[in-house]
């Protein structure tokens, strides 16, 4: 038997770090059930409630999880608006009212005694809520998310994987054939101690000697999506990703004059920064690739689906350090 039924954890969790994961989880190890709320006016960048659901969500899938983004105060209201506005929530859209409120702050008396007078006041009722403190000293875990907000990449270890992870900035090398992407990629990679996502593509046509089907693309697409997924938890400040579905869809274009709708939506996946590596050194055969005048004409190709797509990116021309310093200095 756990010493409550129900209990309540509510936070703007923006970002959730594990001072919150500490709440949650003392929350669940006391509750048979755990509601948590999360909402924020004005929502805090790169904390915004889609990203927020997904992490508690992540983290906590054995929780009730309520995160609210519309007809809801403002951070700067008084505490009476936001504890009523918390006991409607839990009665008008979780149906159910809580025996203990947990909270790391010395709000939370007050918070238990309005949640138990407005549960009483709804159900004609005479229910009590229970306030549960947990390391309000920030002693097991010293830190906030004021702190975090502040520079999530230098409080690292104070965020689980799946948050970090949202902080990552995706950096893609796009470029026509022996444009020196993959080894630029690696070398950033390097230079700034990170992680970096090879070309899926290459490696499953070296896998087939030479062979892509046009069943193909499209699994290479959500490969190549799916490794980005994978390393960014691994990756410091910036992932860079030599090539993008983008890249598949110009092959499967050029290779099979059609591409699967899976992939052409694919194409769109989101990037923080795209570099453009210029064909302006002598083209090297590798026997893998074609010749100096499709890879000028892949590198239009970029160009012009760059600029249809209103994506801004930046060129990198010369040799490799000259483009390493560029690419640095863009990023910082």
């Amino acid at each position: 038997m756990k010493q409550f039924k129900a209990g309540l954890v509510v936070g703007k969790f923006s970002p959730l770090h594990l001072g919150h994961e500490l709440l949650i989880r003392r929350a669940m190890d006391a509750c048979d059930a755990t509601f948590i709320i999360s909402y924020s006016l004005p929502e805090l960048p790169g904390c915004e409630a889609h990203m927020r659901e997904r992490w508690l969500r992540a983290r906590f899938p054995d929780a009730v999880v309520l995160v609210v983004d519309a007809d809801l105060p403002h951070n700067d209201d008084g505490e009476l608006i936001h504890r009523r506005f918390c006991a409607s929530l839990c009665l008008d859209r979780l149906g159910t009212t809580v025996e203990a409120v947990f909270t790391s702050e010395d709000y939370g008396d007050g918070f238990a005694v309005e949640l138990g007078r407005c549960f009483s006041a709804r159900t004609g009722r005479q229910l009590t809520v229970q306030h549960v403190n947990v390391d309000q000293a920030r002693r097991i875990v010293p830190v906030s998310g004021t702190t975090v907000r502040g520079d999530p990449h230098a409080h690292r270890r104070f965020l689980s994987d799946v948050v970090y992870a949202s902080f990552v900035q995706k950096v893609c090398f796009l470029g026509g054939e022996s444009s020196g992407k993959t080894t630029l990629a690696a070398a950033l990679a390097e230079r700034l101690a990170t992680a970096w996502v090879p070309e899926y593509g290459r490696e499953l046509w070296v896998a087939q000697d030479g062979v892509l089907r046009y069943e193909d693309m499209a699994r290479i697409g959500a490969m190549q999506l799916q490794r980005e997924m994978q390393a960014r938890p691994q990756a410091k400040r910036f992932l860079f990703c030599d090539t993008s579905p983008l890249t598949t869809l110009f092959y499967s274009r050029e290779m099979f004059g059609r591409a699967d709708p899976a992939l052409v939506k694919m194409a769109d996946a989101r990037y923080d920064h795209f570099f453009l590596c210029a064909p302006d050194f002598e083209f090297i055969q590798d026997g893998t690739r074609r010749d100096a005048d499709f890879r000028q004409q892949q590198h239009r190709w970029y160009q012009d689906e760059l600029a249809r797509r209103q994506l801004s990116y930046s060129a990198l021309t010369g040799p490799l350090e000259q483009r390493i310093a560029s690419a640095i200095a863009y990023l910082n």
